[in-house]
């Protein structure tokens, strides 16, 4: 393989129902950074049906080009014919990275294009630099530079692992959302749009969608709040997480939780924050009977503030708290609850 023949970071933008999610944006901003450090340009490739007015708003977070793939055959999501999409995108382009967000769509998509492309896939990373690897020299061994350095969590979470592909291209990882931020946005930005479709012919992966059943929820997706208030195994009982409905009522917040609650049945999947549920960044977070495990950490641990509340005082949340109360959350909490309330009626 002709390494040198590839260059740029390739970001792919995701969409559906012609509505970008938040994750193309985040995979930009940091396929900024990347960039800069190789001295490229970031591409956004955009898959889908009659999509291409979409290409100005991925201008506008920083993408220097988006790639539009437009066809009838990519109006909803299917693993064959977005797989087709993305492998001949690489083949024509020869991005030096492509970057996938680790949505249930990426998560289906990024193996099986690094499959048909025959290169490495490192999965649902949670930091991205360029730089040297193997990291430290190693006697005998070339030391490759401004390599993707890719990290994720193994082992449960109990260890942190870098990853490199240093001998295929591209260099291919799909990335938690909410881990990386957006750029700036520049309102009015127009995207050099290079249309491009490899053409799509049916064959016996093609499924055929019957029907589009959407859930309703009137859920707040937990990665949009501003304030969230979570609860641990240690609330007790999916009953007393009324005490955390009373306090983020009042402080205008949105309840959440730890793995141990979903897998208790107290609350559903979508509420979970921590390493196998969803990363976060509020303005506050509140962590109520949470002890702090590393899988959890590393869902909530860019909260801008961090307000622990745990009867253990050595929790390992404190250690990451900006914020710490030792003691009974039964009765810290609703205590806490009135005075935000009162403070609410003081100001008014």
């Amino acid at each position: 393989m002709n390494l040198e023949a590839y260059k740029g970071v390739f970001v792919f933008a995701q969409q559906v129902d012609n509505v970008i999610s938040g994750i193309a944006f985040e995979l930009i901003g940091k396929g900024k950074e990347l960039a800069k450090d190789l001295g490229t340009e970031v591409t956004a490739v955009l898959v889908g049906s009659d999509v291409k007015g979409l290409a100005d708003s991925l201008a506008e977070y920083g993408a220097d080009k988006v790639i539009v793939v437009d066809d009838p055959e990519l109006k909803e999501y299917r693993t064959e014919p977005y797989t087709h999409a993305l492998a001949s995108v690489i083949d024509e382009f020869k991005p030096e990275i492509f970057l996938i967000g680790a949505t249930a769509i990426g998560r289906d998509l990024g193996p099986r294009v690094c499959a048909r492309i025959h290169t490495g896939l490192t999965a649902d990373c949670t930091q991205l630099d360029i730089g040297d690897f193997p990291l430290n020299p190693v006697p005998g061994k070339e030391q490759k530079h401004n390599q993707l350095l890719m990290t994720r969590p193994a082992f449960g979470g109990n260890t942190i692992a870098t990853i490199a592909c240093p001998d295929f291209r591209p260099q291919m990882a799909t990335v938690r959302p909410g881990v990386m931020q957006k750029a700036p946005k520049v309102e009015g930005a127009k995207a050099n749009v290079v249309e491009y479709n490899p053409g799509f012919t049916k064959n016996n992966k093609y499924v055929e969608i019957m029907e589009v059943v959407k859930a309703v929820t009137d859920t707040v997706d937990i990665m949009d709040a501003k304030i969230l208030v979570s609860g641990g195994r240690g609330v007790g009982s999916p009953e007393n997480f009324k005490i955390l409905d009373d306090l983020a009522a009042a402080i205008g917040g949105t309840v959440s939780c730890s793995r141990a609650v979903v897998d208790a049945g107290w609350k559903p999947k979508d509420l979970q924050v921590g390493q196998t549920g969803k990363t976060v960044r509020p303005n506050v977070y509140f962590a109520i009977g949470i002890s702090g495990a590393i899988q959890h950490l590393a869902g909530m641990e860019e909260s801008d503030i961090i307000v622990a509340i745990n009867k253990d005082d050595t929790a390992p949340i404190f250690d990451v708290a900006d914020y710490g109360i030792v003691g009974d959350l039964n009765k810290v909490v609703p205590l806490l609850t009135e005075k935000i309330k009162e403070a609410v009626a003081a100001s008014k």
